[in-house]
């Protein structure tokens, strides 16, 4: 089983314990709201949490593997695309996950793509309101 199908697993079965075991240290995930990456294995980890509660009747449709040129260090990594559709926020998403693995075939790179504009407005409310009330980021000033 590859590490992308085991990542497939671990989100289906909102599996946190096996995301951990995927994920390098120094992971940075990059956001379709969000500028600068988030970084480090403690933070995605805590994103992922509030992304599987966030998203509704999150579902893989396909798949393509191959290499690609990663955003960290402009080098070429094995790499998946994992193509989703779900919910948040009461709209539809349409999305990719792009995987860069180091050379132990974990993840170190995180990519996530969505559309329409209308989900990604959706999705970045749900998931702000998320790390707020987790404690993970202050909340934004007037709200």
């Amino acid at each position: 089983m590859t590490t992308a199908d085991r990542f497939r697993a671990a989100v289906h079965d909102r599996d946190l314990d096996a995301l951990d075991d995927l994920f390098t240290e120094d992971i940075r995930l990059y956001s379709p709201v969000k500028f600068t990456p988030f970084e480090g294995k403690p933070m995605v980890l805590a994103l992922f949490k509030v992304l599987l509660r966030t998203f509704e009747d999150f579902r893989y449709i396909g798949d393509h593997t191959g290499t690609a040129r990663t955003s960290a260090d402009d080098t070429s990594a094995a790499s998946a695309v994992l193509l989703f559709r779900a919910r948040a926020g009461g709209k539809e998403i349409h999305g990719i996950d792009l995987l860069h693995f180091d050379d132990d075939g974990r993840i170190k790179e995180f990519t996530v793509m969505v559309r329409p504009q209308s989900a990604v407005h959706a999705l970045g409310e749900a998931v702000l309101a998320g790390l707020v009330a987790d404690g993970l980021v202050p909340a934004p000033e007037g709200r």
